[in-house]
């Protein structure tokens, strides 16, 4: 017996301009969130993507990937798609005019306002990935991921098209596929019924400002370490009481920079 589709029913026929060779086979699902994902290559995804949660929700069509080929967008003989850098300095610069008509086709039957459908490059120099923006992106209709790769972006593309430059620390990759993955994860999380209690995202790390209290689970008792008997005792009350003031404790002693800012918070 087939596997029923879950999605059916939902597919939107789009006109498209873009060559098929350059993107993936994903017809539209009417109103599910999608990424679209432009890099060097299109093989590295769905990578972990695919597996878990966001693996299930992903085949259950509860929000769509695509993946744009960069490279079909070379110029010349061997679809060039980068340069070296104007003024000199070592490695290569990736074209305007090739990112440039990536994210053209990219922007096709999509928002151009960015808070409907945002379109990030995973730079380092970017503004760090936070728990609200991930929040930001799963309220969107969808956003457009470009991956770099070399010594970067030509600064004129990212300008002609709004590019929200977003980074996940201060180091650097050797390319924005795992960065890209990332940030999809954190916010294909926080979609509706993608996890199985939505209640999950309350009170976890980032969420409410503060990182998240110890966890523990049976046995009650391990390698001489015993569970908090607060957390036996089954007043919600005292529990609650107890994992506020953990979650306190460890932001002020690990993140003082977050520490500081939820103080703030609650004196204005």
């Amino acid at each position: 017996m087939s596997k029923t589709n879950k999605s059916h029913g939902r597919l939107a026929i789009r006109p498209t301009l873009r060559a098929r060779e350059l993107m993936t086979n994903t017809p539209d699902i009417v109103g599910v969130w999608k990424a679209k994902v432009i890099t060097l290559f299109p093989e590295s995804f769905p990578g972990v993507l695919d597996r878990s949660l966001t693996g299930k929700a992903l085949q259950d069509g509860l929000w769509q990937l695509e993946t744009i080929q960069l490279r079909g967008y070379g110029i010349g003989k061997h679809k060039d798609v980068d340069h070296p850098p104007a003024g000199g300095g070592a490695g290569m610069v990736l074209k305007p005019d090739v990112v440039g008509a990536a994210l053209a086709d990219a922007r096709r039957a999509t928002p151009v306002d960015p808070k409907a459908w945002p379109v990030v490059y995973m730079s380092p120099r970017g503004k760090p990935l936070t728990q609200a923006m991930a929040q930001e992106f799963s309220q969107a209709q969808g956003m457009t991921i470009l991956c770099g790769r070399f010594e970067g972006v030509d600064e004129r593309v990212l300008e002609e098209y709004n590019v929200q430059e977003v980074s996940l620390g201060d180091f650097v990759l050797t390319g924005g596929e795992i960065a890209a993955q990332a940030v999809i994860d954190a916010t294909v999380r926080l979609l509706p019924n993608v996890l199985g209690n939505a209640d999950s995202t309350v009170d976890e790390s980032h969420s409410n400002g503060l990182l998240e209290h110890p966890q523990y689970t049976k046995p009650a008792e391990w390698q001489g370490r015993k569970i908090p008997e607060v957390l036996l005792s089954g007043h919600h009350g005292n529990v609650d009481k107890w994992r506020r003031g953990m979650a306190e404790k460890l932001t002020k002693e690990r993140r003082p920079d977050m520490w500081k800012a939820y103080q703030a918070r609650k004196d204005t």
